[in-house]
């Protein structure tokens, strides 16, 4: 994930069109919590947990029809 000042509460960025991008929650400054990724058409595209700014524990990345397809362990 690249270096972003990150704003207390519930971050969202978003893609060119408006669509929402990514979201989840910022705690001191970091990504904390539950955090989810979605393509352009508004399907998954992948899921994971941060402690503090650290991904960790199960990553799960989703196809295009929004199915999960590959689990990492992370941390």
């Amino acid at each position: 994930m690249p270096q972003t000042e990150f704003t207390e509460g519930v971050h969202e960025e978003r893609h060119r069109d408006g669509s929402l991008r990514a979201r989840g929650p910022v705690v001191d400054g970091r990504p904390h919590g539950y955090w989810e990724w979605f393509r352009l058409d508004g399907t998954m595209l992948r899921s994971g947990h941060f402690d503090r700014g650290r991904g960790v524990g199960e990553w799960t990345t989703y196809d295009k029809s929004g199915a999960p397809y590959k689990v990492t362990q992370r941390g």
